[in-house]
């Protein structure tokens, strides 16, 4: 009679030793790779969404002290949209590095520089880990899945 949560199950390859588990308006909790066994054995309490997979892929570039990642995102057989995640290495706080990032990324994306993600607001003056970016790429990926609905048109 409850009503479910989701949660997300995410893999990274920058990460490749780990599993992150994103609930819907919750924690990540970071796992081994493993975790995927686990959800499989409770699949009694976890119901799983057929063809909700979504992915980005692509390259990775290194120029100086900032690593670019720009993916192809796809739902299923199509492609859905473009991925941009840009690191400044050196850095670990997050909103020190912020106006950096933005003059890095105006060089090459001009107007389509994002403006500051949420994930900043709610970390302030912690350092920034695997997880946060994990949090980024289920925004995007949630963006994406909303653009895909199309509304249903009534027939009279």
């Amino acid at each position: 009679g409850q009503t479910g949560k989701l949660m997300y199950v995410m893999h990274n390859s920058e990460y490749p030793l780990s599993c992150f588990a994103l609930f819907e308006n919750g924690p990540c909790l970071i796992a081994d790779a493993n975790f995927d066994i686990l959800m499989v054995k409770l699949k009694g309490f976890f119901q799983n969404a057929k063809a909700n997979k979504i992915e980005s892929r692509g390259t990775r570039y290194q120029y100086c002290d900032f690593l670019v990642k720009v993916g192809t995102v796809t739902m299923g057989p199509s492609a859905r949209g473009i991925s941009v995640e840009v690191e400044y290495c050196p850095c670990v706080i997050a909103n020190d590095c912020w106006n950096l990032l933005m003059e890095f990324m105006q060089t090459f994306m001009g107007n389509h520089t994002p403006s500051i993600p949420s994930v900043f607001g709610t970390k302030h003056d912690s350092i920034y880990s695997p997880a946060d970016t994990m949090v980024q790429y289920m925004e995007l990926f949630n963006k994406i899945r909303k653009q895909q609905q199309v509304p249903v048109a009534g027939i009279r």
